[in-house]
């Protein structure tokens, strides 16, 4: 079994029409705070079916404008999924706010709303009162997004999608489901994700304030809007009423992200068509777990989630990567759970056990390669690769 390539996870899928159209805003006068962000955002309300889009710097930055447009606050309580990425939690912990998480719904990877609602019902027994909750719509398997908005409205929390992973995603046959049951939304246009601005993210809405306030705060927290000013010397004239940030995004970025969004859907079939490959090839392997997709769900597959039981199997999952990485593969792990990381556990008190469904998925987990520009042959490699690396092992 030879190969040449090296097949990681993840990667952008770059064309010559993406190429030209980054070129052809590099000459004109504006190349960032000019029209095509403008135009960028309306492609993503129009797509998305948002009433207001922001784009910024980065998934990460729109976490933060969320948070400061929800205006969460010090000893503010928000609960996420201890499977995602490290914002998800950040984001919480740059405002002051205290992070708690729930378990994983051992199916779909994303927040078991039953866990949920018994987190709810404790604090409310404590007297206290949650103030959001970031689910997670993990490796573009949405949530249980009816059943999350039924316990927003019952114990009345806000409701932030971290719709990183699921952007082509159907929920109850919708591809504009994230905003209709979210207060905001959050996406990233990072390389490995279905879209990229190379780096970049949006806040998508459909609450005219919330947009407001991430437009000013990502822009240093500058107005030139004549009904907030305390005074109006001129055209040029802009106040600060808060303290903001610098999490603009170009418009070379957003040429690049019009472009690309023109064949998310092309993306996302391909990625569907590589995710029954390997459903196909792995489903009678008794070694591993193949992601399943709820019924009332159509996947995006920003990841294919592999599941080895390396503790069945007695096999050294350190070990598995490097033997896998010599036969031309190489996987990441989505993700180590946050309540494990060393700043949680100190701060928080954290420890492993916590949340056990997490923990041994974090345990089994790997993620192989899927990325729209993966060929038959390519799929026949990786799939032959991985069951040679595990053959390997009896």
């Amino acid at each position: 079994m030879k190969n040449n390539k090296i097949y990681y996870y993840g990667k952008q899928t770059i064309e010559q029409s993406d190429i030209e159209a980054v070129c052809k805003i590099l000459p004109s006068q504006f190349i960032t705070q000019g029209p095509v962000s403008v135009e960028f955002e309306n492609e993503l309300k129009k797509f998305f079916g948002a009433n207001y889009a922001s784009v910024v710097a980065n998934g990460t930055a729109s976490l933060h404008m969320i948070a400061l447009a929800l205006c969460w606050k010090k000893n503010d309580i928000i609960i996420t999924s201890p499977i995602t990425f490290l914002s998800s939690a950040n984001c919480a912990i740059f405002v002051g706010a205290k992070v708690d998480f729930v378990d994983i719904n051992p199916k779909t990877y994303t927040i078991d709303v039953n866990k949920l609602e018994k987190k709810l019902i404790d604090y409310k027994n404590q007297n206290k009162k949650v103030k959001a909750v970031v689910a997670v719509d993990f490796a573009g398997h949405p949530s249980d997004w009816k059943s999350l908005f039924e316990l927003k409205n019952k114990f009345g929390f806000q409701l932030v999608n971290d719709f990183c992973h699921a952007l082509g995603a159907e929920f109850n046959n919708d591809i504009q489901y994230a905003v209709k049951y979210a207060d905001a939304v959050n996406f990233s246009f990072h390389p490995v994700k279905h879209i990229t601005t190379g780096e970049g993210g949006a806040v998508l809405t459909n609450d005219e304030q919330i947009d407001k306030r991430v437009k000013m705060l990502r822009t240093h927290g500058m107005t030139k809007d004549e009904n907030l000013l305390e005074k109006n010397d001129g055209p040029w004239y802009y106040e600060m009423h808060e303290v903001g940030f610098n999490y603009r995004i170009t418009d070379f970025q957003c040429a690049l992200g019009i472009n690309q969004l023109k064949r998310l859907k092309k993306f996302i079939s391909a990625r569907r068509k590589i995710a029954n490959y390997y459903d196909s090839f792995f489903n009678n392997d008794d070694r591993v777990i193949i992601p399943s997709v709820e019924k009332n769900v159509k996947h995006a597959y920003h990841l294919y989630p592999l599941q080895i039981k390396f503790d069945k199997l007695k096999i050294d999952k350190k070990e598995f990567f490097y033997r896998l990485k010599e036969n031309g593969v190489v996987f990441q792990v989505h993700y180590i759970p946050v309540h494990l990381q060393p700043f949680y556990r100190k701060k928080f008190g954290f420890k492993l056990g916590d949340f056990p469904i997490a923990e041994k998925f974090y345990e089994r987990e790997i993620s192989i390669p899927i990325y729209p520009t993966l060929t038959k042959k390519d799929l026949v490699f990786i799939t032959n690769a991985i069951k040679k690396t595990l053959d390997s092992y009896r």
